[in-house]
């Protein structure tokens, strides 16, 4: 499968792979934001996907810059629906105690493409009967 990539900037790059195995492409960005400790910017990629139907794109984070940076994706993963055209964003968080900043350039996301089903949704009077029933959170031990 191919994905068709609008570059909408001068600055952007096609998001690639480090190794032909790996699950994620890097997302490079197209902007400089400077991220205060304990705020979150929006940083642009310069893209935008033609994802088909039956797929979604899912924004991870990136585990150096989380490790290292304390740097992470706000609502991660973030979801880019096959019919959306417009720029792919990352929103960042600085967890850190520093000013982080974002230069063009930089891989600051990864890019995971998933077959999606996208089921009817039926109302019921009642569901299926399952040992964990309706405990929730916690519910498996600590």
């Amino acid at each position: 499968m191919d994905i068709k990539v609008r570059l909408l900037s001068g600055g952007a790059r096609l998001p690639a792979r480090a190794h032909p195995d790996d699950a994620g492409a890097d997302l490079h960005a197209v902007e400089c934001v400077i991220i205060p400790p304990g705020e979150r910017r929006d940083v642009g990629t310069g893209l935008a996907l033609s994802i088909p139907c039956g797929y979604a794109g899912l924004v991870m984070p990136r585990s150096g810059l989380s490790f290292r940076n304390g740097i992470m994706i706000v609502n991660s993963p973030g979801l880019i629906d096959a019919g959306y055209r417009g720029e792919v964003r990352v929103c960042l968080y600085n967890s850190g105690s520093e000013d982080f900043v974002v230069e063009p350039g930089d891989r600051i996301a990864q890019l995971v493409i998933q077959v999606v089903a996208t089921p009817a949704f039926q109302e019921a009077a009642s569901l299926d009967p399952t040992p964990r029933g309706a405990r929730g959170f916690g519910s498996t031990g600590s």
